[in-house]
């Protein structure tokens, strides 16, 4: 029943924000246009660029879109796995058991930290002092209010049994709200400034999951709570300040349909296993759905073609007599490469797919019956993707990878089949 009242929480916390962020859209139009939070933006089509804007692309190029493309379905991600927060934990507790480290304490603040040297420093931002203070103020007291009272209603215990304050992750949200203050502050300067803020504000995410202070959960829901929060806040700072103390810059930019679409992020997603596992020819045994991370990229020689690959590690709960056994987890650890392709349908979107062969490394699997030992063998890989782009340097793809995978053991001759479904933000090189 408390799960029960939590989840709904969780999902009234959610609509919430949504409908602040329609009525923010609902009366955009009586901000003046060059306080637009969306840069102006020219799509090019492969024949044309005077082409009218396909319907999903103007649907994407709306503020309302632009305020919550990221926020809301980090937010959406960190709900739906949070059944599936144990898997992700086992990958920490088998390649990074005894991690301690205090730097993501102070690395939440880091992105903020250079916007504020910056400024000093005498470098133009988007904004006056007293506007750029007041939006940050706005942006962290929506931050704070959101994660607080959530913290205390849904009283999750955190995975080192703590306290019960673990969702979402408070570093996280601040984290991700200094690193959207930096990017709207100082994006006009370089694209590997909103890189660099969110690289910092990712890494102390992951820090919290490592250092075993928060379930993967909590990090999604903190990292959109931060990104929307800030969104909100610079929009309200927007309505009251109007033009004031505001520095116009062209960020104009253009999406060309055409560009290759050559990238560079992170793998995260979930295992989803397609038949049972083979360790010889007298035992077998299933696993569980499970979790995979890593880092995936391609480079394109034309907008259709390209070459690349990923690099993963993946944690899978073994059951035994029908029940998931904690205890013992199917690790593995492998390297893929291969041929990428895109199709792109609109200068937003495209879709591709990918025909990889790899290397996968087990580590030696200690049952209760037998001990396995490591092996290294043959793996091939295939998949489907969608690709949004976002910014002419931000990518988000959605993924479902199929992998074939052989047996751990040497004296079985069995092949397992698993889909690994999830999301990877990149960078668009």
């Amino acid at each position: 029943m408390m799960q029960h009242r939590s989840l709904v929480l969780r999902l009234r916390t959610l609509v919430v924000l949504v409908a602040l962020m329609a009525a923010a859209q609902a009366s955009a139009q009586t901000v003046p246009d060059t306080l637009a939070a969306t840069p102006a933006l020219t799509l090019t089509a492969p024949d044309s660029t005077a082409q009218p804007m396909p319907r999903i692309d103007r649907l994407t190029s709306t503020r309302l879109y632009q305020m919550t493309y990221i926020g809301v379905p980090l937010v959406a991600a960190g709900l739906l796995v949070k059944g599936q927060d144990a898997h992700f934990r086992g990958l920490r507790h088998d390649y990074l058991p005894e991690y301690r480290n205090h730097v993501d304490d102070g690395m939440q603040f880091l992105p903020g930290l250079v916007m504020i040297g910056l400024k000093t420093a005498g470098v133009e931002s988007r904004s006056s002092w007293g506007r750029m203070i007041a939006s940050g103020a706005l942006s962290a007291v929506i931050m704070g209010s959101v994660v607080e009272s959530i913290k205390l209603t849904s009283k999750v215990e955190r995975p080192d049994g703590s306290d019960n304050h673990s969702f979402p992750s408070g570093h996280t949200a601040t984290a991700f709200m200094t690193a959207t203050m930096l990017s709207k502050e100082y994006g006009h300067l370089s694209p590997w400034v909103g890189i660099g803020a969110y690289s910092v504000a990712t890494t102390t995410g992951l820090m919290r999951v490592v250092n075993n202070k928060h379930w993967l959960s909590d990090v999604l829901t903190g990292a959109g709570i931060g990104i929307i929060s800030t969104e909100l806040g610079y929009w309200v700072a927007d309505r009251l300040f109007r033009d004031h103390g505001i520095t116009h810059h062209s960020t104009a930019y253009t999406l060309d349909m055409m560009r290759r679409p050559s990238f560079l992020g992170i793998y995260v997603g979930m295992n989803i296993p397609l038949s049972k596992y083979d360790i010889d020819e007298q035992h077998e045994f299933r696993t569980s759905a499970g979790s995979t991370a890593g880092v995936e990229g391609a480079y394109f020689f034309t907008p259709y073609v390209g070459v690349g690959g990923r690099v993963t590690v993946t944690n899978t709960q073994i059951i035994t007599d029908g029940n998931v056994a904690e205890d013992h987890t199917f690790d593995a650890v492998s390297g893929y490469a291969g041929a990428y392709f895109s199709l792109p349908l609109t200068p937003r979107w495209q879709i591709g797919t990918k025909a990889l062969a790899g290397y996968v490394h087990y580590p030696r699997l200690r049952l209760k019956s037998m001990n396995i030992g490591t092996r290294d063998s043959a793996t091939f890989g295939t998949g489907v993707s969608a690709t949004y782009r976002a910014t002419d340097h931000y990518n988000a793809r959605f993924f479902v990878d199929y992998n074939l995978l052989p047996s751990h053991s040497r004296g079985s001759r069995e092949w397992m089949s698993t889909l690994a479904a999830g999301l990877s933000f990149a960078v668009a090189l």
